[in-house]
C-alpha cells in the first residue's frame, strides 16, 4: 500500500455492478514534484563547481538542521514521541566520530556511519526508561537522558573532558575522497574539505527525507496513523504499539547520531556544552518544525527556510533575536497551529509528498474496461 499504485478493493455486489474501489496515495503534485526534484539534485550536486566557499557552508547548515527536522517531526508529528532530548544523540553521534578517529584512528566518513550505529545502541536502554513515562514527563525524561550523556562523556579524559578537546589536523586531511575532490576542482585542502562535507551533508537530507517518506508511506506508517488515531484500538487491531515506537525511536537516534558526527566533524572541535546543547539541536529543531507544519513532510522545508532567513537577517540582535523566534513561534501557534504549510494548504489543495492514503471510487463502464483489462 505504500507505493502508491492502486490497489483493487472490489466489494459484492458494488464490484458486480460497475463500481471498483482503489487505494492511492500519489497525486498530480506529487508526480512533477518527482520530475523536478531530480534535476534539482543534480544541480545542487554540481553547485561546488561555481559557488563560493560561503554559499556551501551555509547550505551545509540548511541541509544539517533540515535532517534533524526531519527527524524530530517523524518521532513527534508521526510517533506522539515529544522529546526534547535529541541533543542526547547528537552529541553522541559526535563524540562517537571522535573516538573513532582520534583513538581507533579510524576514516572520518566511516566513523559517521560508526557514530550512527552507536547512537542507535544508545537509544535502546534509553527508551527501556522514557517509554515508561507519559506526556510531559516523557519529555522531562529524554531531557534528563541527554544531561545524563553530557555529564558521562565530560569525564572521559581521552576526548577532552569538560573543556573538550580538538580534531588533529591529520584525521581531517586523510578523509577518504579528499583527494578526488582536490583533483576535481583544484582546490586546496579546507576547501575541499568543505566540498565534500557539503557533498555528505546533502546525501545526508536526502536520504533522511527520502526514508522518512518511505516509512510512511509502509505499513509502519499505516500503525504510526493507527496508533495516531488511539493507541488501544491500534492495539485491538493487532498493532505492537512499543515495539512500533521503538523502531522509531531507535532509527531516528541513529540517523541524529550521523547528522551530529557530520556537523562536529565540520567543525573540528567538540566539548559537552557544545554537543549536547539544547538550544542549539532541539530548540531550533523544534522551532522549525512547528512553524512549518508538525505531522507534514512538506512543514520542516518551509520552517528551515524561514528559520534561516530569520537567522540570516536577525542574529545580529543578539538576545532579541531568541525573544523575536519565540515570538513567532507563540503566534502561530495560537492563530494558525498547522504552521505555514498547514495554511497553504487550507487554501491550496495540493499535495507534493502525499502520504495520507485515498479511496477512489470507479462506478460504470469505464471501472468495468479496466477490470477487464488487468
Amino acid at each position: 500500500m505504500g507505493t502508491g499504485e492502486p490497489i483493487k478493493l472490489g466489494l459484492g455486489e458494488s464490484h458486480r455492478r460497475g463500481r471498483h474501489f482503489a487505494v492511492a496515495t500519489a497525486t498530480r503534485a506529487s508526480t512533477v514534484t518527482l520530475f523536478l526534484a531530480v534535476p534539482g539534485i543534480v544541480v545542487l550536486l554540481a553547485l561546488p563547481a561555481f559557488a563560493s566557499r560561503v554559499l556551501l557552508q551555509e547550505l551545509f547548515y540548511v541541509f544539517t538542521m533540515l535532517a534533524l527536522a526531519q527527524l524530530w517531526n517523524l518521532l513527534a508529528g508521526s510517533a506522539g514521541l515529544i522529546s526534547v532530548g535529541q541533543q542526547a544523540f547528537v552529541g553522541m553521534g559526535a563524540y562517537a566520530l571522535f573516538a573513532c578517529t582520534v583513538v581507533a584512528n579510524l576514516d572520518p566518513v566511516l566513523s559517521i556511519v560508526l557514530a550512527g550505529a552507536i547512537a542507535g545502541l544508545v537509544a535502546i536502554p534509553a527508551a527501556l526508561i522514557v517509554f515508561r513515562l507519559r506526556g510531559a514527563y516523557f519529555a522531562i525524561g529524554t531531557w534528563v537522558v541527554a544531561e545524563v550523556c553530557r555529564l558521562i562523556l565530560a569525564q572521559v579524559k581521552q576526548l577532552g573532558g569538560g573543556t573538550g578537546t580538538s580534531l588533529p589536523p591529520d584525521v581531517a586531511s586523510s578523509m577518504v575522497g579528499l583527494d578526488f575532490v582536490r583533483n576535481l576542482f583544484a582546490v586546496r585542502g579546507p576547501a575541499a574539505r568543505d566540498i565534500l562535507s557539503y557533498w555528505l551533508a546533502l546525501t545526508l537530507a536526502v536520504g533522511t527525507f527520502f526514508l522518512v517518506y518511505r516509512l510512511l508511506r509502509s505499513r509502519h506508517g499505516l500503525a504510526l496513523s493507527a496508533i495516531g488515531d488511539s493507541e488501544t484500538a491500534a492495539e485491538s487491531t493487532g498493532v505492537d504499539v512499543f515495539r512500533t515506537k521503538l523502531f522509531i525511536y531507535v532509527a531516528t537516534a541513529a540517523a541524529t547520531g550521523m547528522v551530529g558526527a557530520l556537523i562536529f566533524l565540520q567543525k573540528a572541535r567538540i566539548s559537552p556544552d557544545a554537543a549536547f546543547s539544547l538550544i542549539d539541536w532541539t530548540a531550533y529543531v523544534i522551532f522549525i518544525v512547528v512553524i512549518g507544519g508538525i505531522g507534514t513532510m512538506e512543514g520542516p522545508i518551509i520552517g528551515v527556510v524561514i528559520f534561516y532567513l530569520l537567522q540570516y537577517y536577525l542574529a545580529s540582535l543578539g538576545s532579541w533575536y531568541l525573544i523575536l523566534l519565540g515570538g513567532l513561534a507563540i503566534v502561530l501557534m495560537l492563530f494558525a497551529p498547522a504552521g505555514v504549510w498547514g495554511l497553504i494548504s487550507r487554501f491550496y489543495d495540493i499535495s507534493p509528498f502525499p502520504v495520507r492514503r485515498r479511496l477512489i471510487v470507479r462506478v460504470g463502464k469505464v471501472a468495468d474496461e479496466k477490470e477487464s483489462k488487468n
